[in-house]
């Protein structure tokens, strides 16, 4: 068996190792070490690798950034933040037809913006948003769907650690990826809202209507988000003002979104423990998932997949847009066995050269940046897609009594919006990078 048999041969035998429920980072890490010493025929070349790779992979200074990002958002739930925003959205938009699940949706992008995680944004305000929609009249399908669909919202919003990780893999600025990425989250946002108001005027029986708030209860309602926009507006605007490098600046929204919570009352000792334990242990997931896919692509670069993959998609003749489209397209489908984090760990290395050989018209800063808020956007349509969509397993775990088959036919609204949003900033790559 050639090199490259074995190294087209690792993708079903790793997939088969995630379907035996055997974690992403292990699956990638024994695949790489096994198809290493299959293409080298020496266990020498591994303990070398192992050896190098732990290093290199740990000791990258841009993942302290993920740690303090993970923290904060830990912070940011202990402080009640996710609760104020759903209580300022539902006093502006609860009154309107969906529109407490609009609220749902707008507190997920407020919460995601202090948070960086889809699943975290999802488990966090379905826990406020769930007993409310229940309590106005919603259908469970639209219920969960829209707070499935919302948590997405958690990574495409910067800042997002997701993001983070592109970055380092594409080498790419991480401040100018966070511009990019903000236009094309908000779009994310305003696009659910509208599917939420189509979808209740086609089945009114799916939604009910909040009784509407006087003006005297929404402005205590809307000054109590304050600290929310202030960390965002600390962190963010920081980091593009130059007043601290983005690891510094998620420093800073760890120690404010700390202190919010302890003014709070919702930081005691044991709390904040629990915040550090929850916090490694995320840390530790995502490390360790870096590493697995380190010394997996590592023994890609041996059998020289990515490079007779390129040289063969080149030799094609397919035009550039062709390539990326297919290449949207398998994420789509990759996202529906694996989260987005691992999805990008062990993808970006193989399909980042093939795209970057062609020429889309732009700069290769451009084009990296523009090609890594796509890839970020259909990562997250894949948390959401059924049969597999792992925010929609959340949801319904945490929404008894709604069958997981009436989440999958709420979420069709949403995924229609995805695409139609992919197809926009596919088309009209200006919209990711005008800011940069």
């Amino acid at each position: 068996m050639t090199s490259i048999e074995i190294g087209l041969w690792s993708f079903p035998v790793l997939i088969a190792l995630i379907f035996m429920r055997i974690p992403i980072g292990a699956a990638m890490l024994a695949t790489g070490i096994v198809g290493t010493y299959l293409v080298t025929g020496r266990w020498t070349v591994i303990l070398s690798q192992l050896k190098g790779i732990a290093w290199i992979t740990n000791a990258n200074y841009s993942l302290s950034i993920i740690p303090l990002f993970l923290l904060m958002g830990q912070f940011a739930a202990r402080g009640g933040m996710s609760q104020s925003l759903f209580n300022a959205a539902a006093a502006f938009l609860g009154h309107r037809k969906g529109g407490v699940a609009m609220a749902a949706v707008g507190a997920c992008a407020g919460f995601g913006s202090i948070c960086g995680s889809s699943l975290a944004t999802a488990a966090t305000m379905a826990q406020v948003a769930l007993p409310e929609l229940k309590r106005h009249g919603y259908g469970g399908g639209l219920a969960t769907a829209a707070l499935a669909a919302g948590g997405t919202l958690g990574i495409l919003i910067p800042p997002s650690v997701v993001l983070v990780i592109y970055a380092i893999l594409a080498e790419q600025n991480i401040a100018k990826l966070f511009l990019a990425a903000f236009v094309p989250g908000l779009l994310a946002a305003v696009s659910y809202l509208i599917a939420i108001a189509i979808y209740v005027r086609l089945h009114p029986d799916q939604a009910g209507q909040a009784p509407r708030i006087p003006w005297a209860q929404r402005i205590p309602a809307l000054i109590a988000v304050w600290p929310v926009v202030a960390i965002f507006g600390l962190v963010v605007g920081g980091i593009y003002l130059g007043w601290f490098t983005p690891t510094q600046a998620a420093a800073i929204g760890a120690a404010s979104a700390g202190l919010v919570a302890w003014v709070n009352g919702g930081l005691s000792r044991e709390a904040l423990l629990d915040c550090f334990k929850q916090t490694a242990t995320s840390t530790g997931m995502i490390f360790f998932i870096v590493l697995g896919a380190s010394v997996f692509n590592s023994f890609l670069a041996f059998s020289r997949l990515p490079q007779v993959g390129a040289e063969w998609v080149t030799a094609q003749g397919f035009t550039p847009m062709t390539v990326l489209i297919i290449i949207l397209v398998l994420y789509i489908i990759f996202g529906c066995i694996m989260d987005s984090l691992s999805m990008i760990v062990l993808t970006i290395p193989i399909f980042f050269p093939i795209v970057t050989s062609m020429d889309f018209g732009m700069t290769p800063e451009h084009f990296a940046i523009w090609f890594g808020i796509l890839v970020l956007m259909v990562a997250e349509i894949g948390m959401i897609t059924p049969p597999v969509g792992l925010n929609l397993f959340i949801i319904s775990a945490m929404s008894k009594g709604v069958p997981i088959r009436e989440t999958y036919k709420g979420i069709i609204p949403f995924v229609s919006a995805d695409l139609l949003r992919i197809i926009i900033l596919t088309a009209f790559p200006i919209i990711s990078i005008f800011l940069v």
